[in-house]
């Protein structure tokens, strides 16, 4: 399917591994020049620009939006995907822990949207698609700091779209259940980590995990990115401060 995006350009934080990579893959092959944005090294999925960064640190997201209109002279969408997540109690968990998520899961979009704003507002266009999760929807106990920061991207992603609708600029959000990717699956992710946690196998693990899910298991990251592609794309032009699950049916609201 042609979704319309062919030459415009889109920045996909967190795009070296998991949703913000099949993202990004899926972005290239519907003509999109793409900006891959990681700590790793670049994808080599035929990205247009890779910008290594800690999209942590204060300054960085603002980098790299620099970089990207300085190469390709615009920026059309921001794909803010980048975020950590681990297993751990609310009691266990310090300030300093709170404090590097949130500058992670939130800040890091905060910054990139202020930095994307100018350039679209001065076009009179610009799509923000923002990665959120069912986590914050309903909070995750197992994992509550990550939880808290995901709710606070829903808050940020209807915050922009009612702010900045009458500058052509439209915000979104995707809320995902728990994906195949690194994050989950790989070793030492959530599910080693829950299994460690619990007593049970990781196998036992992920079985419940898919069990959980009307659909009955894991999304796939491609899945995640065809919605991200589609919420960039002319074909969602009169969507804005939505929240799009993707989640299996995990989230049993209609919000």
């Amino acid at each position: 399917m042609d979704l319309g995006l062919r030459d415009r350009v889109c920045v996909v934080t967190g795009s070296t591994g998991g949703i913000g990579l099949a993202t990004a893959r899926l972005l290239v092959k519907e003509g999109v020049q793409v900006v891959t944005v990681g700590r790793r090294e670049a994808p080599g999925v035929g990205e247009a620009l890779h910008v290594s960064s800690d999209l942590g640190r204060p300054g960085a997201p603002e980098a790299v939006v620099a970089r990207a209109l300085d190469a390709l002279g615009r920026v059309d969408s921001l794909v803010n995907n980048v975020g950590n997540a681990y297993q751990t109690s609310f009691e266990e968990l310090t300030d300093d822990q709170w404090n590097d998520l949130w500058q992670l899961n939130v800040m890091s979009y905060v910054r990139a949207i202020r930095a994307v704003l100018p350039a679209m507002r001065d076009r009179g266009e610009g799509v923000i698609v923002n990665v959120s999760s069912t986590a914050g929807k309903r909070p995750s106990t197992g994992m509550p700091n990550y939880s808290v920061t995901k709710a606070a991207v829903l808050s940020l992603s209807r915050l922009v779209a009612d702010t900045y609708a009458g500058d052509g600029i439209r915000c979104n959000a995707v809320t995902p259940g728990p994906v195949a990717t690194e994050a989950w699956i790989g070793e030492g992710g959530l599910a080693d980590q829950a299994a460690a946690r619990s007593g049970k196998t990781r196998e036992e693990v992920l079985a419940s995990v898919g069990a959980g899910r009307p659909l009955g298991r894991l999304a796939e990251p491609e899945e995640i990115a065809a919605v991200i592609a589609f919420l960039c794309s002319p074909a969602s032009s009169y969507v804005t401060g939505a929240a799009w699950s993707a989640d299996g049916g995990t989230v049993p609201v209609l919000i």
